[in-house]
């Protein structure tokens, strides 16, 4: 459960080349919709965030310049294709920039907790260049039935 750069070389033997959240970390949301990110990943993030709405019932979590280059590569994307337009239609016009308070927690807006399920209890899951913020139970029953296809994912993945 960690911040790390990744690549396939070390710049030194405790940094990686590329910036990656790593965890999977169990929070609460207070009563003002406000969660704590892992103090391991606000280096990395930086004090602006991005959450919008992710997949499979979860919000992305991205740092604003990694969200900066997802934007450029919706850019690229042919404005005649039905699918593009509305996938990037969701994708922006759901998100929203927050800061970190002095406690390292942001605020999850009401809408986006909404769109995601999000009860109390949290769980934010680290995803290589973004995170995940899910609600737990729905994380738990996702995790539990993709655990048991894990190996057989991966081979079709071919990784």
């Amino acid at each position: 459960m960690q911040v790390g750069r990744l690549s396939g070389h070390r710049d030194r033997k405790d940094e990686w080349s590329e910036h990656v959240l790593l965890g999977e970390f169990r929070h609460s949301l207070d009563s003002k919709g406000r969660v704590f990110l892992p103090s391991r990943w606000r280096e990395e993030l930086g004090d602006v965030v991005v959450i919008t709405q992710g997949l499979d019932r979860c919000l992305f979590l991205l740092a604003k310049p990694r969200f900066e280059e997802l934007a450029e590569r919706f850019d690229r994307l042919s404005l005649e294709n039905p699918d593009a337009r509305a996938y990037t239609r969701i994708f922006f016009s759901k998100a929203s920039e927050e800061s970190l308070d002095g406690q390292g927690r942001i605020t999850i807006p009401a809408n986006l907790r909404s769109q995601a399920g999000l009860g109390k209890e949290l769980v934010l899951a680290g995803v290589s260049r973004r995170a995940e913020i899910w609600d737990r139970s729905l994380y738990d029953t996702y995790q539990g039935n993709v655990q048991e296809q894990y190996e057989e994912i991966a081979g079709k993945l071919q990784l």
